[in-house]
């Protein structure tokens, strides 16, 4: 069995057919359950309708770091009250975290602010966290690390090995992405992290491993395929291994 830890199916800005279509792929392709992180109060709520409707979705409710600065403190504090009641019906909180790509410096106090009452939810719920991290790695993994909470993935994370090495040390996760096929960075955080750190995204409909426009949840046997290419042994042993982190992580 497959697992797509991190995707975005509810983004098909599509009819229900096309994510009907996706969901199908992914589950003649072996690709067995498929975690939709929210990145809004919108995507919040598709996310939780996709997973009613198809089984194979479990849903993830956050908001991205970019988003979260559009909101008042007040939206803020409400949606962490809906995820709060909807805690029975959802995997994980995320996609949460830092970002310094999309957002200036001087929004970086704001962000971590915004971070923290996730990370407190998280733990409240004993939930995983599901983490964005672009261009802020050290300064994510700074915050979570005042939490001392490990049920953590870093997802799609680069930063230096360096980092990675703390985050393995910290025992939380590295979720890699199917653009492993060409990319030597997560080829190299692939190589260095224990099996039982591992999980695979494809992170759709973005990171197409051929750099196609659209990415759908049945590519992530590409970044399987190529983490047991990597660690030289059967693509099975990977599967095993995600499904047993999994299983310990979520369940």
């Amino acid at each position: 069995m497959l697992i797509d830890i991190h995707s975005h199916i509810d983004l098909y800005h599509a009819e229900q057919e096309e994510i009907k279509k996706i969901i199908r792929n992914a589950t003649e392709n072996n690709v067995k359950i498929i975690l939709n992180c929210g990145v809004n109060i919108a995507s919040n709520r598709k996310t939780l309708e996709l997973a009613e409707k198809f089984s194979e979705v479990k849903a993830c409710l956050g908001i991205y770091p970019i988003e979260a600065l559009n909101l008042s403190e007040k939206e803020i504090e409400k949606e962490i009250e809906f995820i709060e009641k909807n805690k029975d019906k959802i995997a994980a909180i995320g996609e949460v975290g830092l970002d310094l790509f999309h957002a200036s410096q001087e929004t970086l106090e704001i962000q971590k602010r915004i971070f923290r009452k996730f990370l407190e939810l998280a733990k409240k719920l004993n939930k995983p966290l599901i983490v964005h991290s672009r261009k802020a790695e050290a300064e994510t993994i700074e915050v979570i690390e005042e939490f001392s909470y490990s049920k953590i993935i870093m997802h799609c994370f680069s930063g230096r090995m360096q980092l990675v090495e703390r985050i393995i040390k910290n025992n939380w996760f590295l979720s890699i992405p199917c653009i492993i096929k060409s990319s030597s960075h997560f080829q190299k955080i692939a190589e260095i992290t224990p099996l039982n750190q591992l999980f695979a995204e494809t992170d759709s409909p973005y990171l197409h491993p051929d750099k196609k426009p659209k990415n759908e949840p049945s590519n992530v046997v590409v970044a399987y395929e190529k983490i047991a290419e990597i660690k030289k042994i059967p693509v099975l042993r990977v599967e095993k291994a995600i499904e047993k982190s999994y299983r310990n992580l979520f369940e």
